[in-house]
């Protein structure tokens, strides 16, 4: 029943944008499952901002924070459907959908820094990427960031085998799962809103995200440490109905596409800032310890980490991520 409700939406929405109302106001729903002052939250505004100013209020955006309309496993389908038109899902995300090259991105050091990963991202093989969402009904529009990622957990992870039979989050993402085995872990899958409860009562021990994340969803309340491992990124692609956005008129898409270059440099430009007033804000809390690993101690993350790499080459495309290693120069 749910899912006739979403397919009426979705001939709803594609009606709206191609019938008579188009010449009225379009709306869209821009739903996501994180707070309004992460990086995505506040890009998730900006966009709104803009699109209603240079579309001249044609075009009114609704942005759905927290997962207030969809968890993380349910929105790429509700996208599809035209339940709503335009989310900024983790590129992990789209690994279930059938499109497993997006995994690519969860492989651990794969980007030592953001300029190897904006050569990604910016130039031929991100655009690439996103063309491959076509054939799912699905326009992606821009890369998001968020930032490198933290581990957190009850005990300290300072050594490869500190993860030993621990209970790790993880989104859905094949590459993320062989990641914790390589370190011992047990990789659960959770859905991010189901995080801190999942943390509060032990049903996972630790889990790994960015700063702004950790600090927005209050884990470092229910964690006793943190490792600045900085071992995987995680950004976001804004993506969109394809029939909503193709039905849309050209000069209104136009203008929606200006929109989203502006925002998503803002939401780039703001990412770094975020994460580091999280991180400062959580050493102030005093409820949890930051770990910086010494050098010794992150060669020895990055060795039991290489073989990732290899088991997961056949997954993500070998010649995907020659291109990567050639785009950014990396080794390991």
């Amino acid at each position: 029943m749910k899912k006739l409700v979403w397919l009426a939406a979705a001939v709803a929405a594609v009606a709206l944008a191609t019938g008579p109302a188009a010449a009225q106001e379009v709306t869209i729903k821009f739903s996501h499952v994180v707070a309004p002052d992460t990086p995505k939250g506040k890009g998730a505004l900006k966009f709104k901002e803009l699109a209603e100013q240079y579309t001249g209020g044609k075009v009114k955006v609704e942005v759905y924070p927290n997962s207030q309309l969809y968890k993380d496993k349910e929105e790429l389908e509700a996208l599809q459907l035209g339940a709503v038109q335009m989310l900024a899902p983790s590129l992990a995300k789209f690994g279930p959908l059938g499109v497993k090259e997006f995994e690519v991105f969860d492989l651990p050091y794969l980007f030592p820094d953001k300029a190897a990963l904006r050569k990604v991202t910016d130039g031929p093989v991100g655009k690439d990427l996103l063309k491959r969402l076509e054939a799912k009904g699905i326009t992606g529009l821009a890369y998001w960031d968020n930032g490198f990622k933290i581990m957190t957990a009850n005990k300290q992870l300072k050594k490869p085998d500190d993860f030993l039979g621990q209970k790790m989050r993880i989104q859905g993402s094949k590459v993320l799962e062989a990641q914790f085995r390589a370190l011992g872990a047990l990789p659960q899958v959770m859905a991010f809103s189901e995080v801190y409860q999942g943390l509060q009562t032990g049903v996972v021990d630790g889990t790994e995200n960015t700063p702004s994340n950790t600090y927005t969803q209050k884990v470092h309340e229910v964690q006793k440490f943190g490792t600045l491992s900085d071992h995987g990124y995680i950004g976001y692609a804004v993506i969109v109905n394809k029939p909503f956005w193709d039905g849309l008129k050209p000069e209104i898409r136009t203008q929606l596409e200006k929109a989203m270059v502006d925002a998503s440099k803002y939401a780039n430009d703001i990412s770094q800032t975020e994460n580091d007033e999280a991180m400062a804000e959580m050493k102030k809390s005093g409820k949890i310890t930051f770990i910086t690993l010494t050098a010794d101690e992150k060669k020895a993350w990055v060795k039991a980490l290489k073989p990732v790499h290899e088991e997961m080459a056949g997954r993500v495309g070998k010649e995907l991520l020659q291109q990567i290693y050639q785009t950014t120069g990396f080794q390991m």
